[in-house]
C-alpha cells in the first residue's frame, strides 16, 4: 500500500501518517517520494466515498491537499541558488499553521505585517529575533505589541513613521523601505509604499536627529515579479542609500531584498539578484529575503464539488454548452482570482463514477477517444449569487460533466485561503489534508 495522507489540519497538532507502508517504487534514492501519486491517492480518498444524496451538510465541502515536500524542496532550491540570502517567509500569502511549522524548523525567518501575524509565529517557540515586522506603515497598539515581544526589526518609509517609532518603540532596530520600479511583478507595491531616492537622505538625517538605530535597507520588486532587471536596479539604488546613511553616521549592516520570487522564473531571478549582490555589497552585510508565494504556491491543490449544471443551447451552433457551479469561488479560495491575478487550470477529479486523478483509471484509458474526439466547452462559477464569482469563463473537456462530480486545481498555495471570505454565508474554513512527499522532510517534523 503507497502512503496515504496525512492527518486533516488542526492546528499545531503533530502530523501523522495513516496506514504508512512504503513500497519499492514509492521513493527515489535522493528519499523523494512519488509526489503526483500522493496527492492523487489522498484527493481521491477524501471524495470517494461522498454520497451527496445522503451525505451531512457540509461533508462535500472544497478541501485542500497540501504536500510539504514540495515546501521542503523549494527550501533546498533557495539555498542551492541564493545561499546568502536568509529567506523570511512572508506569512501573509499563506499562514498554514504546518507550512509555518516545517518553515520555523528549518530555520527560516519570517516576515509579518500585523500582530496576528507575529503572535502566531512567536507561539511557535520562533525567537523573535527572526521576525521583521515588515510593514512601513503600522497601528500604534500594534508597534507597542511588538515592543512588548521584543520584535525589534521593522520597515519604515516616511517620516511620521519615524515619529511614532520615536514614541512608542525608540530601540527598534529600523530599515528603510525604497521605491523600486515594480511594473513588470503581478501586483505593484510601489503604488503604496517606498520612500523615493530624493528623499531617504531627508529621512535618514531624520532618524538621526531622533536617535533612532536605523540598520539597513529594503525594497520590494512586487509580488509575482517576472523581470530580473527590477532586482538589480533596486540593488544599485539599496547601495545609494547605504552610502548616504554612512555620510549621515550610519554603519548599515543589513539589507533586505523583499519578495517577488516565482518558482518558474527562480533560477534567472536568483542569477540575477546573487550577481548584484556580490558586486555592491561585502560579504559583512547581512542579506534576508521576504519570498512567500515562491514556497507554498504549487504546494497546494484544491478540490471542488460541482453543486449544479446549466444546459446552454446555442442557437447556429451544433451541441451544447454547459455552465457549472462549483462549492468555491472568487469570494473563497479563489480570491486569487481578483486580488492576485491568477487563472486557474479546472482538472477532472471525479466524472460519474470514473477517476480521472491519481492511478485510476488506467494509463490504457484516452477520453478523446471514448467520446469521439469532441470536447464539450463549460464556463465554471463560484457559489454566491454575484455575477462576477466566475473561475472560468471558458474550459473544455472531453468527460461530460455533471452535479456531484469533482474538479480540482493545481497551484492554489499562494493568496487563496488567507483572503477567503464568508460572503453570502459559505464557509471560508476548508480542511486541509497534509501529505509529505520528502523523507527528510517528514524528519524534521519527527513523523
Amino acid at each position: 500500500m503507497a502512503p496515504s495522507a496525512i492527518s486533516r489540519h488542526d492546528e499545531y497538532a503533530p502530523l501523522s501518517f495513516k496506514n504508512w507502508q512504503p513500497v519499492d517504487g514509492w521513493y527515489d534514492h535522493h528519499g523523494s517520494l512519488d509526489a503526483q501519486g500522493l496527492i492523487g491517492d489522498a484527493l481521491l480518498e477524501r471524495v470517494e466515498d461522498i454520497d451527496q444524496d445522503v451525505c451531512e451538510a457540509g461533508d462535500e465541502d472544497a478541501f485542500f491537499v497540501a504536500d510539504l515536500g514540495d515546501v521542503y524542496r523549494q527550501h533546498v532550491r533557495w539555498k542551492l541558488n541564493l545561499s546568502r540570502v536568509t529567506p523570511h517567509y512572508a506569512v501573509k500569502c499563506n499562514p498554514d499553521p504546518q507550512v509555518l511549522r516545517l518553515l520555523a524548523e528549518l530555520g527560516t525567518g519570517f516576515d509579518c505585517a500585523s500582530k496576528s501575524e507575529i503572535e502566531q509565529v512567536l507561539n511557535m517557540g520562533v525567537d523573535p529575533s527572526r521576525i521583521i515586522y515588515a510593514q512601513p506603515c503600522k497601528t500604534k497598539s500594534y508597534v507597542r505589541y511588538a515592543a512588548q515581544k521584543g520584535v525589534k526589526q521593522m520597515t519604515f518609509d516616511n517620516a511620521d513613521e519615524l515619529y511614532k517609532t520615536k514614541q512608542l518603540f525608540p530601540d527598534a532596530e529600523l530599515f528603510l523601505r525604497i521605491l523600486t520600479d515594480d511594473s513588470a511583478s503581478l501586483c505593484r507595491l510601489s503604488l503604496k509604499f517606498g520612500a523615493s531616492l530624493d528623499s531617504t537622505k531627508g529621512l535618514l538625517e531624520l532618524a538621526k536627529k531622533l536617535d533612532l538605530n536605523v540598520v539597513g535597507v529594503a525594497f520590494h520588486v512586487g509580488s509575482g515579479a517576472s523581470d530580473p532587471k527590477a532586482f538589480l536596479q533596486a540593488v544599485k539604488d539599496a547601495r545609494t542609500v547605504f552610502d548616504q546613511a554612512a555620510e549621515v553616521g550610519y554603519d548599515l549592516s543589513v539589507l533586505d531584498v523583499g519578495g517577488g520570487f516565482c518558482s518558474d522564473t527562480f533560477e534567472a531571478m536568483a542569477a540575477v539578484l546573487s550577481s548584484a549582490l556580490d558586486h555592491h555589497f561585502p560579504p559583512h552585510v547581512r542579506v534576508i529575503g521576504e519570498p512567500g508565494r515562491y514556497y507554498v504556491s504549487s504546494a497546494f491543490t484544491l478540490a471542488c464539488h460541482v453543486i449544479a449544471r446549466r444546459t446552454v443551447c446555442n442557437p447556429g451552433e451544433e451541441g451544447k454548452s454547459y455552465m457549472l457551479y462549483l462549492n468555491d469561488g472568487v469570494y473563497g479560495n479563489f480570491s486569487s482570482i481578483m486580488f492576485d491575478h491568477q487563472q486557474p487550470t479546472p482538472r477532472i477529479l471525479k466524472a460519474g463514477e470514473r477517476f480521472l486523478h491519481g492511478r485510476r483509471p488506467d494509463g490504457a484509458y484516452d477520453p478523446l477517444a471514448e467520446h469521439g474526439g469532441k470536447l464539450t466547452e463549460y464556463s465554471i462559477w463560484g457559489p454566491t449569487c454575484d455575477g462576477i464569482d466566475c473561475i472560468s469563463a471558458r474550459s473544455k473537456f472531453a468527460e461530460t460533466i455533471d452535479v456531484g462530480d469533482w474538479l480540482y486545481f493545481e497551484d492554489m498555495g499562494a493568496y487563496t485561503k488567507c483572503s477567503a471570505t464568508r460572503f453570502n454565508g459559505f464557509t471560508d474554513n476548508h480542511e486541509v489534508v497534509y501529505i509529505c512527499s520528502e523523507m527528510r522532510a517528514r524528519a524534521i517534523l519527527g513523523l
